[in-house]
């Protein structure tokens, strides 16, 4: 019980955070991504300020025994990069790009009820569906 609670406060933080940088504003991060034409460097604090706590707290964090409220560390063991990562990668850069939403910012905003961001959130559900049934 503790793990899911631990999870719903901290994906709420994780949303405020969202919306109090702008990462829940498709405007705000095709800006951000739009390099050759009117770039908004905003988003690169997000990032940096994100890179930073994760480059300082990990090496601490992982030589624990395990998380504070959870049985075990999550932590991938596939090192290799090989077509279906970098299809992948790239299917969710043009992706992020034309919307200027990812699956994180999007849930997050699923309670304005844009209808762009629903739509997304759908279409969203739909490619999970298609590939568990290609990749099954």
């Amino acid at each position: 019980m503790k793990e899911k609670v631990s999870a719903f406060i901290l994906g709420t933080l994780f949303s405020i955070g969202l919306g109090i940088s702008g990462m829940m504003d498709p405007t705000k991060v095709q800006g951000f991504l739009d390099a050759i034409g009117r770039w908004d460097p905003s988003l690169a604090f997000v990032m940096g300020g994100a890179l930073f706590v994760t480059f300082v707290t990990y090496p601490f964090i992982v030589k624990r025994d395990g998380p504070v409220l959870g049985k075990h560390f999550a932590l991938p063991n596939r090192h290799e990069v090989d077509k279906p990562l970098i299809i992948g990668a790239v299917l969710f850069g043009v992706g992020w790009a034309i919307s200027g939403l990812c699956p994180g910012p999007a849930l997050a905003n699923a309670f304005s009820l844009n209808t762009g961001v629903l739509a997304y959130i759908a279409t969203m559900f739909i490619g999970f569906w298609l590939h568990k049934k290609v990749t099954t």
